[in-house]
């Protein structure tokens, strides 16, 4: 008769159960965050590594054949007597 007056057993204390999902909460995010960086990272080099159309821009424009280039001598040209 005592549980109908009594008030029943304490409740049990459950702070501990709380603060084990809010680290598992903290550290899930955590992890997202690790994966989200490294997968720019990854996508950065694939990026990075096909992007071939770039090495157009390094040719010269002056020549009609911008792959043989242009040729510029340093000097007055002229060579020591030899």
């Amino acid at each position: 008769m005592g549980g109908l007056v009594g008030g029943g057993a304490p409740k049990p204390d459950t702070s501990a159960l709380n603060a084990q999902i809010a680290e598992n909460a903290r550290l899930k995010a955590s992890q997202e965050t690790e994966q989200r960086k490294l997968a720019e990272e990854a996508s950065g080099k694939r990026k990075a590594l096909r992007g071939g159309s770039s090495g157009r821009s390094l040719l010269s424009d002056v020549r009609l054949n911008p792959e043989a280039g242009i040729e510029d001598k340093l000097g007055s040209g002229s060579t020591l007597g030899m």
